[in-house]
């Protein structure tokens, strides 16, 4: 358990990264379009929530499909 919350840690934190990155930079006048609307909370909420969603099961996607089976680590303790 402790491994697949790991990698939900690092895609949450990716994209939470992201969402700044994106917000900051204004990029296609995002943050305008946001917070000019009187929900902007909700929109926030949406953008936020929705790429921590995409990128935190992208990366627990990606470790599980990483660890392969016993025939291609012998020596892994599974």
């Amino acid at each position: 358990m402790a491994f697949l919350l790991t990698h939900l840690a690092i895609g949450v934190t990716a994209g939470i990264v992201l969402c700044i990155g994106l917000l900051v930079l204004d990029v296609a006048h995002l943050r305008t379009l946001i917070f000019g609307s009187e929900y902007w909370l909700v929109g926030l909420f949406l953008l936020f929530g929705s790429v921590c969603g995409t990128f935190g099961s992208l990366a627990m996607g990606v470790a599980v499909m990483g660890l392969g089976d016993w025939s291609d680590h012998p020596d892994r303790d599974y």
